[in-house]
Parts: structure tokens; C-alpha cells; sequence
């Protein structure tokens, strides 16, 4: 696919793309043509091939690997998705049509959030975290010691506060987090020094504001820690979250709500700026959306509640943050859904509420460390039989709605299970470690684990 687009009187640029899912991780072949002798282009060209090759060797074997742009992490966030995940190419090239058919406000807000993302691209690329695939190095370890950072993606209503508790106060820790009495936060400090190892609700915080996403968390997790702490370091960051079953992940949210619940408090921050009252219109008017029928709350258009696992997981500055104008809404949906899937799977972990125990085994053979509870399985939840009852219309509606969550919900199935062999076949123990998973002799949780029974908590407005 080829554009040509002029850059001033004397220079064009042709642009060609290998894949649509090159949008997503820049790539592709840029040929600058000038009004000159070929002579003296060629020279030109042969001698910044020669920097650049030579800054490439530099870079590559004398910078240390999480300092430099160029460093292993960069390159595999970069690649590996792309050779692994072929189904997201589709996504992307049609963003780039879309910028060249649509009208002139509309080619200027795409080429912000394009050309934002391509202006820093090793930044985000940094701030990211390291992926999956660095983690099954064999001589990986969580270095709790060092600057590792685990930092916890909450998205609402798919069991996170359960779990952001049970990380503060039931894993196998040399220094255990210190928590307060009366206060929904602990000290989780590293064995030798007072900074923080994991970044979350129970931790740090809604430090980058009430359950911040992957857009929100990539440009503050860092500055937000070099404030607290007072000093800047140079950290490895370590993405985690949990996904639940798109359509009883809705209904939890609308039962949330329906009782007074609301996260007013959340920022929406995108591209340096929150999302305008015109961008995310109030779906009600008052405090809260006390008593809302299930069909008035989804049949509000701003209402985030749909397909919010997405939109969580998405790099929204690839689609113009919340201004939905920017392009037309099956290609915003689509470019949407595959940075989700690409972001979630280069996550060093996530979970799934339904599959609790073979989530507990991936996390604790990912970053070696143990829970001294057991994660419990509930095959039913009061959403779930709200589920059952739902009208044929209502239930077709709620699929509608979510059907992007629907998609990447049934990606992270696959995905889940694939780690989950590959961990197995790793495991010469395997299967006396998953029969005794949060049993440790000389260690006793604090509580029960039980995700579903905290699923369905929460008058509290910001779980």
C-alpha cells in the first residue's frame, strides 16, 4: 500500500507499509526524492546508512539493556507481536484511508495521534513494560531487589480488588507489605530499601488516577514513582491485569451502578489532556445513576461501561483519544481491538476470572513467587444469574455492545491456555505444584482467597 503525500516544493515522501498492523508498530520503507543529481543522492544515502548502521552496533553492544532506546526490550516489544499475533494485520491500514478520505478536520486530529506516536515510539515503547517473552528467558527473575515494578491494570468489575488485596497480603514475601488497620493501603517495599516494588490500588494508590489504563499508566507510572520516592532510576516495569467474561462483566457493572456506585474520579487522560464534557457526556444527571433500568443504562452512548476491557487495554492516542470524530467508527473499533490484543499480549501476566486456579499457577511460575492461599473456583455469581434471566433482546443488545470485548476476551482464552502449556511442559513438577498451589507449610494466608466473592462487593464507588 503506497501514499504520497507532499512535504514542502521540492520533496515528496513516498510512505509503503508491509502490513496493516504496521500502523501499530511503526514500520515499513520511507524513500525521500529531491530535485538533485543522483550523484550526489547516493552519496548522501551511503553515508547516513553508514551512521546509522554504526550507531545500530553502537548502541546494541555498549549501552546497558533497559537504558537505551534501542535495547533488547524495545526490539522485542516491537517485533515479536508482529511475527506472532498475524491476526491483528488487518486492523490498521484502514486508518490511514480513512485520513485520506475523510474532511480536513478530521485528517488533522488522525495525523495528531499518529504522528504523536511516531515522534516518541521508544518512550511508550519503554514505558510499556517488558514483555511476555523477555519473561520466559530461563535466566529470568523478579528482581524485587533491584528496580523491578509490577504494576497492576484494575479494570472494574473482573475481580481486581480481591486480587489487589490478596497481592499486598498473602504472597510469600522476604519483607512482607506492611498494611494499616482502617486504611486501604500497605507498604510493599523491597527487602533493602523503601521503594515501592508494586504499583496498584492497595500499594501506591490511584496515583495515575481512579482505575487508570494502559493509555493512562505508560506515560505516569514512571513519574509518578520518581516523585514518591524522590529520586529518578532506571526501573523495569511489569504489566498485569484480569479480563472476565465480557457479558457478566457488564451486568456486575450495571448492578455497581444501579446500587449509587460511580468513578467521577477517573481522568481519561490521553495525548497530555482529559476527555472533554463534549468527548464523554454524562449518561445522568445528579450524583449518581441511583436505580437506572437496564436498558436506559445501556442505551446511554457515552456509557464506558461497554466494551471497557478494550478500551482499557488500547493505546487510545492510536485512535485520536475520546474524540470519536477523528475517524469513522468500525475502523476506530478495529485499530481499538488490535492494540488491546497486541498490549495484552506482550503483558508479562494477566488472569482470568473464570479459570482462577490456572491463572494462580501462570502467575506464580511467571515471577516465581507464591500466594499461601489457594485461589477458589465458583462455577456461578450473582451477575451470572442475572445473565440467565435477561430478556432474548436485552442479552443480543449486551453482546452488541460488548462485541469488542467478545473478541478480545475469546483472544485472551487462547492466549491463557497457550502460556498455560507452555509453563506445564516446563514444570518437571507440574502436576504436584498445581495440586498444592497456596499451600505453604510455614505460611498461613490472611484471608480467604475467593475472587467471586468480591466480585459482587462494593457500595464503595471506586472498585
Amino acid at each position: 500500500m503506497l501514499w504520497n503525500m507532499p512535504v514542502d516544493m521540492h520533496k515528496n515522501v513516498s510512505v509503503q507499509v508491509d502490513s496493516d498492523f504496521a500502523l501499530l508498530l511503526p514500520s515499513g520503507v520511507y524513500e525521500i526524492k529531491k530535485m538533485e543529481p543522483r550523484s550526489k543522492i547516493r552519496t548522501i544515502i551511503v553515508f547516513c546508512l553508514f551512521l546509522a548502521i554504526a550507531g545500530i552496533i553502537g548502541f546494541g553492544y555498549f549501552c546497558q539493556d533497559q537504558v537505551c532506546a534501542l535495547s533488547k526490550r524495545a526490539v522485542i516489544l516491537q517485533s515479536s507481536d508482529m511475527l506472532a499475533y498475524n491476526e491483528l494485520q488487518p486492523a490498521a491500514a484502514s486508518l490511514h484511508q480513512s485520513s485520506g478520505s475523510s474532511g480536513s478536520s478530521n485528517n488533522n486530529n488522525i495525523g495528531t495521534s499518529i504522528s504523536a506516536k511516531s515522534a516518541a515510539p521508544q518512550n511508550i515503547i519503554a514505558n510499556a513494560g517488558l514483555s511476555y517473552e523477555d519473561v520466559l528467558n530461563d535466566d529470568f527473575q523478579f528482581d524485587m531487589d533491584g528496580h523491578d515494578v509490577m504494576v497492576f491494570l484494575h479494570i472494574q468489575k473482573t475481580g481486581g480488588t480481591s486480587f489487589g488485596r490478596h497481592l499486598v497480603r498473602d504472597l510469600d514475601l522476604k519483607r512482607p507489605c506492611e498494611c494499616q488497620r482502617q486504611r486501604k493501603r500497605c507498604y510493599c517495599f523491597r527487602p533493602h530499601r523503601n521503594e515501592n516494588w508494586l504499583f496498584s490500588r492497595y500499594s501506591t494508590g490511584w496515583k495515575c488516577g481512579l482505575h487508570a489504563d494502559w493509555t493512562e499508566l505508560t506515560s505516569c507510572v514512571d513519574v509518578e514513582l520518581d516523585k514518591n520516592e524522590g529520586e529518578t532510576a532506571k526501573r523495569r516495569y511489569f504489566y498485569i491485569s484480569l479480563l472476565r467474561e465480557p457479558i457478566s462483566r457488564y451486568m456486575s457493572e450495571y448492578r455497581h451502578v444501579r446500587r449509587g456506585a460511580t468513578w467521577k474520579g477517573s481522568r481519561h487522560w490521553c495525548l497530555g489532556r482529559q476527555a472533554t464534557a463534549a468527548e464523554l457526556p454524562p449518561c445522568y444527571k445528579g450524583k449518581d445513576w441511583l436505580d437506572v433500568d437496564l436498558d436506559e443504562f445501556a442505551g446511554c452512548e457515552s456509557n464506558l461501561a461497554a466494551n471497557r476491557q478494550t478500551r482499557m487495554l488500547a493505546d487510545l492516542a492510536l485512535v485520536g483519544c475520546y474524540n470519536k470524530s477523528s475517524m469513522p467508527t468500525h475502523e476506530r473499533d478495529r485499530v481499538m481491538l488490535a492494540s488491546a490484543k497486541r498490549n495484552l499480549a506482550a503483558m508479562a501476566y494477566f488472569g482470568l476470572t473464570e479459570y482462577q486456579k490456572m491463572s494462580q499457577y501462570i502467575f506464580e511460575e511467571t515471577f516465581n513467587l507464591r500466594f499461601a492461599i489457594p485461589f477458589e473456583q465458583h462455577n456461578t455469581t450473582i451477575s451470572a444469574a442475572a445473565v440467565q434471566n435477561l430478556r432474548p433482546d436485552q442479552r443480543r443488545r449486551i453482546e452488541k455492545l460488548n462485541s469488542l470485548d467478545v473478541e478480545l476476551y475469546a483472544f485472551a482464552k487462547n492466549l491463557l491456555f497457550q502460556r498455560f502449556e507452555h509453563l506445564k511442559a516446563k514444570d518437571a513438577n507440574f502436576e504436584q505444584r498445581f495440586a498444592n498451589l497456596g499451600n505453604i507449610f510455614y505460611k498461613q494466608g490472611v484471608t480467604e482467597f475467593n475472587w467471586d466473592s468480591n466480585i459482587e462487593d462494593a457500595l464503595s464507588t471506586d472498585h
